[in-house]
């Protein structure tokens, strides 16, 4: 039923005016990490329906109206890319990274229920908020100039705390600078104290879904150390719907899961009923690019990165980034530039993420108006 047809006329006028407001908003932002370039044009059909992930993906369900099955065919395409145990891998499709980081953390705290949290001071908000809700008790970790974690704050904060399990949450790409935390030199670092009892998530929200196609790849994943990975499926991949995939080790998943007859499956996720259309959009989205056309969409996306730093810093801003990102970091601007161009800031300082559907033609009217914007106020 199209029910815009049987809308008032001041209604109707309501969703020509909202449409025409994000088809604005969308090209001119550059400060958050979501991607513009996406066409799931082809899926416009499966709107009509219900569509409802119950439960665990891996397990049926007395509901049949969703995408289960591309969603376990999403879940082993990232337990692959993350090098994954072959035999204890497991996941689903969440709302995104903040869900992703939730659903580890309270993996790790049903492991280690007297675990102590260790996270950087630049974390992702939401990782102070799920550990409030979690009741987790954590320590902060200073950060190095960049953004990444300074690892002798975090053997030292360890070490005060040896006798309890310790839980760390890596950064694979933090919000302001796209830092990366080494997950191996953690791991390193809990092997040399001798914490036995250990758990680290990679919160790759940002960067883990382009990470692994980078010529010198981060350590990051599984095969690294790390015990689960969340990422967002609407920043690097793209989807009009947020979203993310976790994937942890299947054996600590197995310590959560409990029947619910209502449902016929195992409850094994953060929500009881699941958006069924992410998991297409994220279906569709790898196998139509596949490997080699995300690796792809990543060297182009930091191609991009560099010709904005170049010409930032051609125009006299000491503009700067991490090492294979796609974020720029920059002075913080004037407020009419921030405003139109919706830039994050932080501390006097801001930043653009050249997401793919980022050009060089958008990157060039940004520098233009930076560069106006600099000789007004000298």
């Amino acid at each position: 039923m199209n029910t815009s047809s049987i809308l008032p006329p001041a209604d109707k006028s309501k969703l020509e005016a909202l449409l025409a407001s994000v088809g604005a908003g969308t090209a001119n932002f550059l400060g958050y990490p979501v991607a513009k370039e996406f066409d799931y044009s082809a899926l416009m059909p499966f709107l009509q329906y219900p569509l409802n992930n119950l439960g665990d993906p891996f397990i049926p369900s007395t509901y049949s109206v969703g995408t289960r099955e591309l969603e376990k065919e999403v879940v082993e395409f990232f337990a692959r890319l993350f090098r994954a145990p072959a035999s204890d891998w497991w996941g689903y499709v969440t709302n995104g990274g903040s869900e992703g980081n939730l659903y580890a953390l309270y993996l790790a705290r049903e492991l280690y229920p007297k675990g102590m949290v260790y996270y950087s001071g630049a974390t992702h908000y939401s990782v102070q908020k799920n550990l409030h809700l979690l009741n987790m008790p954590s320590i902060v970790i200073r950060t190095q100039e960049n953004g990444e974690m300074d690892y002798d704050d975090l053997e030292n904060m360890i070490s005060m705390h040896r006798h309890l399990p310790a839980i760390v949450l890596a950064n694979i790409g933090t919000t302001m600078t796209e830092a990366r935390d080494d997950v191996k030199r953690i791991k390193h670092i809990l092997n040399r104290m001798a914490i036995r009892q250990h758990y680290i998530h990679a919160d790759g929200a940002l960067s883990g879904s382009y990470s692994a196609f980078l010529e010198d790849r981060p350590a990051f994943d599984f095969a690294d150390g790390a015990n689960s990975i969340a990422i967002s499926g609407h920043k690097f991949i793209g989807s009009p719907i947020p979203c993310g995939v976790v994937v942890a080790q299947k054996s600590y998943r197995d310590r959560i899961a409990r029947s619910v007859a209502y449902i016929g499956t195992l409850d094994t996720t953060i929500t009881g009923s699941r958006n069924g259309h992410s998991p297409l959009f994220l279906w569709y989205a790898v196998k139509s690019m596949g490997m080699e056309g995300l690796a792809a969409r990543a060297h182009q996306a930091l191609e991009i990165a560099a010709y904005a730093e170049e010409q930032l810093q051609a125009i006299g801003i000491p503009a700067w980034r991490n090492k294979d990102t796609l974020t720029v970091v920059f002075p913080e601007p004037e407020e009419h530039i921030r405003r139109k161009w919706q830039l994050a800031s932080e501390n006097g300082w801001s930043h653009i993420i050249c997401m793919p559907g980022v050009t060089r033609a958008l990157i060039d009217s940004f520098i233009a108006e930076m560069a106006a914007a600099a000789v007004l106020v000298g």
